[in-house]
């Protein structure tokens, strides 16, 4: 009597549409963000800045808090919580792309937080902390906190998550 084969993690959704296109996007997101992490880390030493532009510098900075360096003066338990929270938050995102793989905006959206939760997991585990160079100022009002390529993509994932409910909560 032949048995069918069955995995605990398929690519293929119930839903017939595959995972495989945004586990790329997020792929590609945590490519980027850890080559241009390496390319800053050899290039500049903590702390310091070069100027691009009137209001843009590059400078090597360390986060080892969460956004706008929260809880960054902490003993070091923050390293494991924010760590936990990034795994859970992918797993979650996982989920939700094998149940709605078909959505695209949704999953562009869950696919950009996924490279960058991973991407800043991936700083946690290996150095303690997240590796931030994009400095962003303005005359009169002062820096902006200093963010990464991951940030970025949780950012434009979360407007495009807004977005997408915006736009569907309009259609009903």
């Amino acid at each position: 009597m032949a048995t069918k084969k069955t995995t605990t993690f398929s690519t293929r959704p119930k839903n017939g549409a595959s995972l495989m296109p945004w586990l790329g996007i997020a792929a590609i997101v945590v490519l980027c963000d850890q080559l241009s992490k390496i390319a800053i880390s050899k290039l500049f030493v903590f702390g310091e800045e070069k100027v691009i532009t009137s209001f843009f510098n590059l400078v090597l900075a360390y986060n080892r808090g969460a956004a706008f360096s929260f809880l960054s003066n902490e003993s070091g338990w923050q390293r494991y919580f924010f760590t936990a929270i990034g795994v859970v938050a992918v797993a979650f995102i996982i989920h939700q792309l094998r149940r709605h793989g078909t959505q695209r905006l949704y999953c562009w959206a869950l696919s950009l937080i996924m490279g960058g939760a991973i991407g800043n997991v991936i700083d946690r585990l290996l150095y303690g902390h997240v590796i931030d160079f994009l400095d962003f100022h303005f005359r009169g009002v002062g820096h902006f906190p200093a963010f990464n390529i991951a940030d970025s993509a949780i950012c434009l994932g979360a407007a495009l998550f807004i977005y997408d409910e915006l736009r569907r909560v309009n259609k009903n």
